[in-house]
């Protein structure tokens, strides 16, 4: 089981294959600053401070950085940080970054705990200035020594058991962003695409390695 970002390196790497994805409703990149700032627009980033999460993540490193260069700012122009998303939201409401990249479920959960406590940011004090395309789904994947057959029975397996599996992944908080989730059985190693050139963006165009390892 496996990430976008990690499933294009292992691909290179060998030669496993997809036996089901996981789709992620709501799982996209997005880049936020603050409404009352002079941040308005991508390029108005260019020179700035930019906070991003953990290195070499799908959503909140390649997915954001993708984003910007989608609108035309590549990363040299502006000043790239690595940080917890939650210190780059805090970092973002003191002014000490320009803008903050996540995904876009961690920018509603972030944005809902500010109405809920005392002195929080109200919803409106936030502006999303890019977005990129719903990203491709996390995958269950084989080695090449997994006899095709036994692909099969497993991808009929989760079709036929579907409601079932989804609930036994739902129990666990970490898997939340599972919810409203489909298994998918007809996906394509080019659906990647889009991935490997977020890694080219962000420095990595062989797209073998980890980046962060």
């Amino acid at each position: 089981m496996t990430g976008p970002a990690e499933y294009v390196v292992i691909k290179k790497r060998t030669n496993a294959n997809i036996v089901v994805g996981f789709s992620r409703p709501d799982y996209f990149a997005t880049v936020i600053t603050l409404s009352d700032s002079p941040y308005s627009s991508v390029k108005s980033l260019a020179g700035q401070k930019v906070a991003f999460g953990s290195v070499g993540s799908t959503s909140k490193h390649l997915g954001p950085m993708q984003a910007l260069a989608d609108y035309n700012l590549g990363r040299e122009e502006i000043d790239e940080i690595h940080t917890k998303i939650t210190v780059g939201w805090e970092s973002l409401k003191r002014g000490d970054v320009a803008a903050v990249g996540m995904n876009h479920l961690n920018f509603l959960k972030l944005r809902g705990k500010e109405s809920e406590k005392e002195g929080g940011l109200e919803a409106g004090a936030f502006r999303v200035i890019a977005r990129g395309p719903d990203l491709p789904n996390d995958v269950l994947m084989s080695g090449e020594h997994v006899d095709a057959a036994v692909v099969e029975r497993m991808r009929k397996a989760f079709t036929e058991n579907s409601q079932e599996l989804i609930a036994a992944i739902l129990t666990g908080d970490d898997n939340k962003k599972y919810a409203g989730m489909k298994f998918l059985t007809g996906i394509q190693d080019s659906d990647y695409d889009y991935v490997r050139a977020m890694y080219a963006t962000a420095g990595y165009p062989e797209y073998a390695d980890f980046i962060g390892d």
